[in-house]
């Protein structure tokens, strides 16, 4: 079992900048992902950016340019680095990981290749 930690969100003005970081509690055999969704009060989950442990990273065209994930291998972390927010980008984000080569593939966002789930950071952003 893995257990996923967030920690970072909080309430920020639109055009500014929030850091989200997720730790594992143990070490993850590759080949993985580890990937940030996010839901909104009255919508679904969905895939905002992944790191994959042998591959390059991916993002939603709703943060592409704004958005920048990276995933430390060695320890199993993953930052999300969050620029240029919009009040579109309020929601709970979620850490997830993944393992196997599934979530390698461009069907990345699909919640049923991920394994773990973290319990969720809320993100506000006020205009």
């Amino acid at each position: 079992q893995v257990e996923l930690v967030e920690s970072g969100g909080g309430s920020v003005q639109a055009g500014g900048s929030l850091r989200l970081s997720c730790v594992a509690s143990r070490p993850i055999s590759r080949p993985y992902c580890m990937a940030w969704f996010r839901q909104a009060p009255g919508k679904e989950r969905e895939g905002v950016a992944v790191g994959r442990s042998d591959g390059t990273p991916n993002y939603a065209d709703s943060v592409s340019g704004r958005f920048a994930v990276s995933l430390d291998n060695t320890n199993n972390t993953l930052v999300l680095q969050m620029s240029s927010l919009k009040p579109e980008d309020t929601a709970m984000y979620y850490c997830a990981a993944g393992l196997g080569w599934d979530c390698f593939l461009t069907s990345w966002a699909y919640l049923r290749w991920y394994n773990y789930w973290g319990q969720g950071t809320q993100v506000t952003v006020s205009s």
